[in-house]
């Protein structure tokens, strides 16, 4: 059984600043700059927003955000793995939880955007294997051939 911990990230941390950067540099080495809507750690520390990290033996392994969207309507943000971590459970673990947590909120949907490349095809088996279903663009999104809009239920 794994021993994965998650919980609240903390900003300060070096560890979880690097993953964010991390998470930037993946998304701006093959999206253009236009279509990145990564957060950076300054971002992430808005009110509206809840950062979630996953550590093993205080290994962080994974980060990902929920933003409050409207009521009743949150979305997923930053979600990122580091590389020793991939194919491991690590995003399904912080995937579920963060819909724990987004239930918790009061949520009843929750969306997300990602890429539509290849190098986002492991992150969009992720989310539809979870029940997440193609939508159109939300929030201050605009539709565009390299994103894509997933979102799904929690009633």
């Amino acid at each position: 059984m794994r021993s994965f911990v998650i919980g609240i990230a903390d900003t300060a941390r070096d560890d979880v600043r690097a993953l964010l950067q991390a998470h930037q540099t993946f998304a701006r080495s093959v999206m253009p700059r236009e279509a990145v809507h990564t957060l950076d750690a300054q971002a992430i520390t808005d009110e509206q927003i809840t950062l979630l990290g996953l550590r093993e033996n205080d290994e962080l392994l994974g980060i990902g955000a929920i933003r409050q969207l409207e009521p009743g309507h949150v979305e997923i943000k930053t979600m990122h793995t580091t590389a020793t971590a991939r194919r491991r459970g690590v995003g399904r673990a912080l995937l579920d939880h963060i819909l724990e947590v987004a239930a918790a909120q009061g949520a009843t949907r929750v969306s997300l955007e990602t890429g539509a490349g290849d190098a986002f095809r492991p992150a969009r088996s992720l989310y539809t294997a979870a029940g997440f279903v193609p939508c159109d663009a939300f929030g201050e999104y605009e539709a565009s051939p390299v994103n894509t809009f997933l979102t799904r239920s929690l009633e």
